[in-house]
């Protein structure tokens, strides 16, 4: 695996950082009004900032005194084609591979 791709996963394999996305998906936001939404410290959500904004998952912005964040919209492509990836296989219908199992057996039968 690329290693953008280990950086967006780990980023992603943390609930408060999907969180984070998940309400930066509304609209930008500034840090404060972020840390607001969790029980946790400011410096302890500012860690989570900083490690999406290092897989390319959000931005920072500094607009006069207050730090903005905002979504990355194309940062979760590589990681969406790669998972897209194995969604090339169809899923096996079990129900389907029994019937054509009995059809295929039965027919054994008759002829043995």
């Amino acid at each position: 695996m690329a290693p953008i791709l280990d950086t967006v996963f780990a980023a992603l394999a943390d609930p408060t950082r999907r969180a984070i996305l998940r309400m930066l998906l509304e609209d930008d936001m500034a840090v404060s009004d972020v840390a607001s939404a969790f029980p946790v410290s400011l410096a302890a959500v500012s860690k989570h900032l900083q490690v999406l904004a290092e897989a390319g998952l959000i931005a920072q912005e500094k607009r006069g005194r207050i730090t903005w964040c905002k979504l990355e919209p194309d940062a979760l492509r590589e990681a969406s084609v790669w998972m897209a990836g194995f969604g090339m296989v169809e899923a096996l219908d079990l129900d389907a591979f029994e019937r054509f199992l009995e059809v295929e057996l039965g027919e054994e039968k008759q002829e043995g």
